[in-house]
């Protein structure tokens, strides 16, 4: 099983940097494979809690090397929820790649643990009988103290249900779980890196950033 590692979050950086030059992304550092997969920048200004800047991803499996390139930019510049992320903002960045893993059907919409699962919901909206459906990373629920029920009325909300959240609507959620594994690199660790690797600080324009 391919895991989430130090090169997939430098490939992203490195994507991201060669969207602001106008250029190419170096090649990968990791092999070629076909897995969900999420990208997640956050912004840390004054050494305090990181704030979410854009989280983008597939929840089906798609070709690692060309979805990290697509998600890399896809959520730090298009994620509606958010302007899109500026080079100036770079040195404040943290990116987190994610690949899903071990997708099973939930017994029921309980059917999963808060910090190991992330979880898809799908339901009908009662109000406009259509399908609804939104998903969270298994970090979610755990980094924002909910309890599994607390997580599943903000995802019904998440999913662009306005209504009414009772437990007759949680019964008829299908809800499907999956775990995932993460790694989590800061601009300045990516700086470090590309430093040893190629000899020289990533530049924007010419600008070497730090």
């Amino acid at each position: 099983m391919v895991s989430a590692n130090r090169e997939m979050a430098v490939y992203c950086f490195d994507t991201l940097v060669a969207h602001y030059n106008s250029e190419q992304a170096p090649p990968p550092a990791f092999d070629e494979g076909q897995h969900p997969l999420f990208v997640t920048w956050k912004k840390v200004v004054n050494g305090g809690e990181p704030r979410l800047r854009g989280c983008i991803g597939t929840l089906e499996a798609h070709c690692i090397i060309n979805g990290f390139r697509d998600y890399a930019l896809t959520s730090a510049l298009r994620d509606r929820r958010f302007p899109p992320i500026q080079a100036k903002e770079l040195p404040y960045l943290q990116c987190t790649v994610s690949i899903l893993t071990n997708y099973e059907t939930a017994r029921d919409y309980l059917d999963w643990e808060v910090g190991t699962h992330g979880m898809i919901i799908e339901f009908t909206d009662p109000d406009y009988n259509t399908r609804r459906s939104a998903t969270y990373l298994p970090e979610v629920a755990a980094h924002e103290g909910w309890t599994k029920i607390e997580a599943i009325d903000s995802l019904i909300r998440k999913a662009g249900y306005n209504g009414t959240i009772n437990e007759s609507l949680r019964k008829r959620i299908r809800l499907t779980r999956y775990e995932s594994t993460l790694f989590t690199m800061h601009f300045s660790e990516y700086v470090a890196y590309v430093k040893a690797a190629r000899g020289a600080a990533p530049a924007i324009n010419g600008t070497k950033v730090h």
